[in-house]
């Protein structure tokens, strides 16, 4: 997978060598991702999460087969790359549909800034025009008013609800979706 530009933010896989400021990341954020993000119902309790090593083989596994790709949001600062978030183009489906959804997180020292919207932007142009996707969804909970502005910021638009879509934070989640279609596929 190659490295996706827009002036100094990068997206690009996450490495091995990358742990150190992942680790870092993840820590200071704790308390501000957790009412976001994914969790795993009880059913699931007897498998372990990965370690860091085991996440980033899985994450490269996933992106050869064209499943699923995540890729670290790096922002150039001082001649050097910081971590500052994580976006996924997941569930990608070719075939009649060919479609997919975004997730994404990000640093909230770097949140309000316009980077994860334009890591939307560019996740989703690469999604439309190298993958020729036809049809890609942003699903966020309704509550979390910073995403809602980056899906309608990145030209995405309010389809519909979802009840109970998403285990988050320990229990089953409404969100709401935000489709975007590409022009270009008929």
């Amino acid at each position: 997978m190659r490295k996706l530009l827009d002036h100094e933010i990068s997206l690009r896989p996450i490495r091995f060598r990358d742990k150190a400021q992942w680790d870092a990341v993840r820590s200071v954020n704790r308390d501000w991702l957790s009412p976001w993000e994914a969790t795993r119902p009880n059913i699931d309790n007897n498998s372990p999460l990965p370690s860091y090593y085991g996440m980033v083989m899985q994450l490269n596994r996933e992106i050869k087969a064209l499943r699923s790709i995540s890729l670290g949001i790096w922002l150039t600062e001082n001649k050097s790359e910081v971590l500052i978030g994580q976006i996924t183009l997941g569930g990608i489906i070719f075939g009649a549909m060919r479609g997919a959804h975004i997730g994404y997180w990000i640093d909230q020292r770097y949140s309000s800034r316009g980077y994860t919207t334009r890591a939307v932007k560019l996740l989703t142009k690469f999604g439309f025009d190298s993958l020729k996707l036809h049809r890609i969804e942003i699903n966020l909970r309704p509550e979390n008013e910073a995403s809602k502005k980056v899906a309608i910021k990145a030209g995405y638009e309010l389809e519909g609800a979802r009840n109970n879509y998403l285990h988050i934070a320990g229990d089953w989640r409404n969100h709401i979706t935000f489709v975007k279609e590409n022009p270009a596929i008929k």
